[in-house]
């Protein structure tokens, strides 16, 4: 009998599809191009010198020849259709890449509008459909971008034009505006994570030269947000949205406008509560710590709103809050953890308590850091009591022995802290704990009674009379 007659349905079918259609779904999906343009014929550019070769005059004007050459769109889903024409555009690219990078006077008026044309039409266009139903970003491999021969060198080329010392934003501005910026932001859902690297630095470049686009930016990231939040939870460049917003943040003048401390409470904090959150979390945890080092007053809303949407049934997710609450307490000024110790720790004492090992570590890690450390000693008796109860009781009960480690050590450090209140509360709990097995004992008693009258019921009912 042949391996294939003794595989069960199950393992060969997948939703009454094979794996290896489902695999080969997987491989067509690998590589996308959203440049797919049908063509009637082949495309036929006419070769033009190369820029060094032309006297320095006449440079700027091959310059801008070359600039509309590159506007040209090529087909790469169909590997084998004009390929001599696509290594000249690819050559002709990389000029244009080592030209504008070493090269002087060659930014004119003129050359302004050329360039963006150039690379809007490169770049700007519909992306290939995701579905977001089949793929996983954390374990599927991206849809890569077909067409990225030329589309990284045109990212390329456009982020040397920018950074060129002969750049100047106040003739750019006209051509580098709204529309553009809205633009160039709905491209950070591509898949391909190559791209959304490129994206990154030409906004932070567009971020730092345009004033007048500064606001503008950030209300439309905003928007990308509140959507992926509240709407859609499907956005590939969160990750680098957060990555340009931790640098804006930084450069923030004191005091923070209204509109900035609404962002953190509305937008950043609600981030939290999404599915993906491991994709960004790194990211998202950076910029609220920024915000907190720039006005430690928002620490209290901050530290409140993350204990609002604290994850009830993901023990992933809840390592990921103790770890950014970790970064927060490294930050936190002593006026301001009186504020939020109480709620806080209430919280932590759930953490320690928690039966997902990796959960009661990360919390009982809190310990192991100096500056927290000391902020739990400066006010020992309000956290002592909050924490005892669950720290002992995982003392005597915890199934993991390294648990029950940290924990000793943890009530060891108590201990030295503050040796007349841990006593006071050992005995308090020691009592309370007779107490619960005396009322404990009480109970089973009444219940036997109970049990007992039943049965006697039951016997007299039956018409047997007991001797």
């Amino acid at each position: 009998m042949s391996s294939a007659a003794t595989t069960p349905p199950s393992v060969d079918k997948v939703d009454g599809f094979s794996r290896k259609s489902v695999r080969k779904a997987k491989q067509k999906r690998s590589q996308s191009s959203s440049q797919f343009r049908s063509q009637g014929k082949p495309i036929e550019l006419t070769p033009l010198p190369l820029l060094k070769d032309v006297p320095a005059l006449e440079q700027p004007e091959l310059f801008l020849k070359k600039l509309q050459q590159c506007c040209t769109i090529f087909d790469f889903m169909d590997t084998l259709s004009d390929l001599k024409m696509k290594e000249y555009k690819r050559s002709t690219l990389n000029e244009l890449v080592d030209y504008v990078t070493v090269s002087r006077g060659y930014l004119t008026e003129q050359a302004y509008p050329e360039v963006v044309r150039m690379v809007s039409h490169n770049i700007f266009r519909t992306l290939p459909p995701s579905d977001s139903n089949e793929f996983d970003p954390e374990e599927d491999e991206p849809t890569l971008e077909a067409s990225w021969p030329h589309l990284q060198l045109v990212y390329e080329f456009f982020i040397r034009f920018l950074e060129s010392q002969e750049f100047q934003p106040s003739i750019a501005k006209k051509y580098i505006d709204q529309k553009f910026v809205l633009q160039l932001l709905e491209l950070f859902d591509s898949e391909d994570p190559r791209e959304r690297d490129y994206l990154k630095t030409v906004l932070h470049r567009i971020y730092g030269k345009f004033l007048g686009l500064r606001a503008f930016i950030r209300k439309q990231i905003n928007n990308i947000f509140l959507r992926f939040v509240y709407e859609t939870e499907h956005f590939n460049g969160v990750a680098e949205l957060l990555e340009i917003l931790g640098s804006i943040i930084n450069g923030f003048a004191l005091p923070l406008k209204a509109e900035h401390k609404q962002f953190l409470v509305k937008v950043l904090i609600p981030l939290h509560t999404v599915r993906s959150l491991s994709l960004f979390h790194a990211q998202l945890a950076y910029c609220i710590v920024q915000f907190l080092e720039k006005d430690p007053t928002l620490t209290e809303p901050v530290i409140r709103g993350l204990l609002k949407f604290w994850p009830k049934t993901c023990s992933q997710k809840e390592v990921m809050f103790l770890g950014e609450l970790e970064e927060i307490l490294d930050v936190i000024e002593p006026t301001q953890f009186v504020k939020i110790q109480e709620p806080l720790f209430k919280q932590i004492s759930k953490c320690v308590s928690s039966p997902h090992f990796q959960v009661a570590e990360r919390a009982l890690y809190y310990w192991n850091n100096e500056y927290i450390m000391s902020l739990i000693e400066e006010n020992s008796a309000v956290i002592l009591p909050i924490m005892f109860a669950s720290l002992y009781r995982i003392s005597k009960e915890h199934w993991n022995p390294a648990i029950v480690a940290l924990v000793y050590n943890v009530l060891k450090a108590f201990m030295e802290m503050n040796s007349l209140l841990f006593d006071e509360l050992t005995a308090s709990y020691k009592s309370e704990r007779q107490r619960e097995k005396k009322r404990e004992k009480e109970r089973e008693e009444l219940w036997r009674k109970l049990e007992d009258l039943e049965l006697k019921k039951g016997i007299q009912s039956d018409g047997i009379i007991p001797t």
